[in-house]
């Protein structure tokens, strides 16, 4: 195979892996990103989303309406970041170069990558437990077992935790063309699905139960009166984090639109409408369950597994596609270019999915998953924290310092335009720790509870706000650092 060169590139810089995708390659229409985002979104966790927040007091409308407004912010930065992607054919791990250097970049190339391996192990345990679950139905008896020590979990979810993983291993070995082709292969088969189960739902319920019928807690006279907000913001910024990860690394998809309008087209009618839909789905089925077993079942697993004759099978097979499509399309093609970028003359794309699928294992995800609280409060906005900031140093950098011109050359070249001092670049550097820095102590308080008892209200109220308040500061403050400072022009690619 040919290696692309940069005029001067250095192999520190450069693999096939990481290279601008060329004319010919870029062959995804709007319809292409609309069906990957309606795979991802069709996902356990996002339809147990709204669950949390009707736990946490809000009514059926209250929770749908936050879930949609969070994608509808998180849609934002992803198409703006998605941008560059679509103009010059490189992925987010060779953006972030521009911004914080050519060595620079990896750092948050390494904090995205690592967010995304705790997702790719959760989304794993996920799958595993339905195949514990479809295995106790054909024995036609719960697998049960002594919890192993130090895993808090039995033989049996290990053993199937693992078979999971060992399923998308496929599709690790066989790069990013046929994660594309599951997607868009399996999001028209989702939607019928979830039409299936609405009317289920219905026709087994008599009507979609209680819990439509039931107030917000935050009324006048309810059990919460008058605290919407202290859960609204902190559940706001959890669905904004859920998707975070996407929204910056959303280049390594658009740089292979056929167009702007093609990825723009795509990610809006993708993304907000059918998260809000399947919010209300998880509502609407989950409120039927009350009438129909007795008692809320928020998690589709559970759900499936109470089903009777073939309807069981067919709906644990069909959560376990679901579950590999979005896994590999959210959580392993991002992080496979980051670990690329951390060395690229050693690691290449196929291998920074063999290391991502490693930490997935490694992060022991059941136990990020033990409560909501830990769930919302600890992992969606404590990594919120950390990508708000990058999200804002690479659009300001993007729209605001460089008018959407990059120099892709110098992009990946040792010694050129982007290497700053010694390859980083101090101002990101210093914005990205100011942004971070105010939500520390909330993310203490709210992990270790018992060991940072003491964190004042303000930084509670401040973590709360941790995507929004980290991008906002460190917007500003690179805005301020690289006043004054000009962009190199742009210089042709040469094949060697």
């Amino acid at each position: 195979m040919k290696t692309l060169h940069a005029p001067g590139a250095s192999n520190e810089l450069w693999n096939d892996d990481l290279a601008p995708t060329q004319p010919h390659q870029r062959t995804w229409r709007w319809y292409h990103f609309a069906a990957l985002w309606v795979g991802m979104v069709m996902c356990i966790p996002a339809y147990t989303l709204a669950a949390s927040l009707i736990d946490s007091g809000m009514s059926w409308g209250q929770a749908v309406g936050t879930v949609f407004l969070g994608n509808l912010i998180v849609l934002v930065p992803m198409l703006l970041i998605g941008h560059a992607g679509a103009k010059y054919g490189i992925p987010y791990a060779v953006l972030a170069r521009a911004s914080f250097g050519t060595r620079g970049a990896k750092l948050p190339a390494l904090l995205r990558a690592l967010v995304a391996c705790g997702w790719y192990g959760i989304q794993t345990w996920f799958g595993g437990m339905m195949i514990y679950t479809l295995a106790g139905v054909l024995l036609g008896h719960p697998l049960e077992g002594d919890k192993i020590a130090g895993l808090g979990i039995n033989l049996g979810q290990l053993v199937c935790f693992l078979v999971f993983w060992a399923i998308q291993f496929y599709f690790v070995v066989h790069g990013i063309e046929s994660i594309r082709k599951l997607e868009t292969w399996t999001a028209p088969i989702k939607i019928v699905i979830c039409f299936l189960l609405l009317w289920w739902a219905y026709d087994k319920a008599g009507g979609f139960g209680p819990i439509l019928d039931q107030p917000s807690q935050f009324a006048p006279g309810g059990k919460k009166a008058g605290q919407f907000s202290a859960v609204f913001w902190p559940s706001l910024t959890a669905m904004v984090g859920f998707w975070a990860t996407l929204a910056l690394n959303i280049p390594d998809f658009t740089r292979f639109a056929r167009s702007q309008r093609d990825q723009v087209v795509g990610q809006a009618i993708g993304l907000p409408v059918p998260m809000g839909l399947l919010a209300a789905l998880a509502v609407f089925v989950t409120s039927a369950t009350v009438v129909i077993y007795g008692k809320a079942l928020w998690d589709p697993v559970d759900l499936a597994s109470r089903m009777t004759g073939a309807a069981v099978l067919i709906a644990l097979i069909i959560l376990l596609i679901d579950t590999v499509s979005v896994n590999l399309a959210a959580n392993l093609v991002g992080p496979a270019y980051d670990f690329s970028a951390l060395s690229p003359s050693r690691i290449s794309y196929r291998v920074g999915g063999y290391i991502t699928v490693g930490i997935a294992i490694a992060m022991m995800p059941w136990k990020i998953l033990e409560s909501t609280q830990g769930y919302i409060f600890t992992w969606l906005i404590g990594y919120s924290a950390l990508l708000g900031p990058v999200a804002g140093i690479l659009m300001v950098d993007y729209y605001l310092v460089r008018r959407t011109e990059l120099d892709v050359a110098a992009l990946y070249e040792e010694r050129g335009a982007y290497r700053y001092r010694g390859g980083w670049n101090a101002v990101a550097v210093v914005a990205f720790v100011l942004g971070v820095a105010p939500n520390i102590p909330g993310f203490l308080n709210a992990a270790f509870p018992a060991t940072f008892p003491g964190v004042g209200e303000v930084f509670k109220q401040i973590y709360a706000y941790a995507w929004f308040i980290g991008l906002a500061i460190a917007a500003v403050v690179y805005r301020l650092g690289m006043t004054g400072r000009t962009h190199p022009a742009p210089t042709p690619l040469r094949r060697a």
